[in-house]
């Protein structure tokens, strides 16, 4: 397993070994003790698994109150995924990580509490599927719209399908002028 560190605290890109011959492969996607020695110690409560067609963008999403650590991968498919610092007092605010993840280069991107994390899809469908560190609790959700010029996340689509609820998040700065 390689571990590569990103330009926000904590935000890994996880490579796990991946055991490949003419019949298909073989790959850990989680071994609690391997990635704590590699600094990831996290104990999860929920997994999810979603499918989305191509062009679809979700997020950014995050947890208030009862943040959620995500280990994330795409086991069918490609995405492209978003890590963004939200946090108004951290140094990183601001800033994002996008990484694409996918079925063949078997990818998966460790984001601590507090981010907000969102995807879009590039293949024809994609299965996304995450380990979580909290419960998801639908009234402590928030988020930051995708297109924040902010955060000028460089999205590899330009006219996403998104949801009512995720066309209406709030701004970056508005998110912060809220939070203090």
């Amino acid at each position: 397993m390689k571990i590569i560190e990103t330009a926000l605290p904590g935000v890994f890109i996880i490579e796990p070994t991946v055991f490949g011959d003419e019949r298909g492969f073989f790959l850990e996607s989680f071994h609690a003790e391997r990635y704590r020695d590699a600094g990831m110690d996290m104990a999860f409560v929920q997994d999810n698994h979603s499918r989305s067609r191509k062009g679809v963008l979700r997020g950014l999403h995050f947890q208030r109150l009862h943040p959620q650590g995500k280990l994330v991968r795409a086991s069918r498919g490609s995405i492209f995924d978003v890590a963004a610092d939200i946090d108004p007092a951290s140094p990183s605010f601001g800033q994002y990580v996008g990484v694409t993840l996918s079925d063949e280069n078997h990818r998966q991107m460790w984001i601590p509490p507090g981010y907000a994390h969102g995807f879009c899809v590039l293949s024809e469908v994609a299965d996304f599927e995450y380990k979580c560190t909290d419960l998801y609790y639908p009234e402590d959700e928030g988020g930051v719209l995708w297109s924040d010029p902010d955060l000028n996340i460089q999205w590899p689509i330009t006219e996403p399908l998104l949801s009512a609820k995720d066309l209406a998040l709030p701004s970056l700065a508005d998110l912060a002028k809220h939070a203090r």
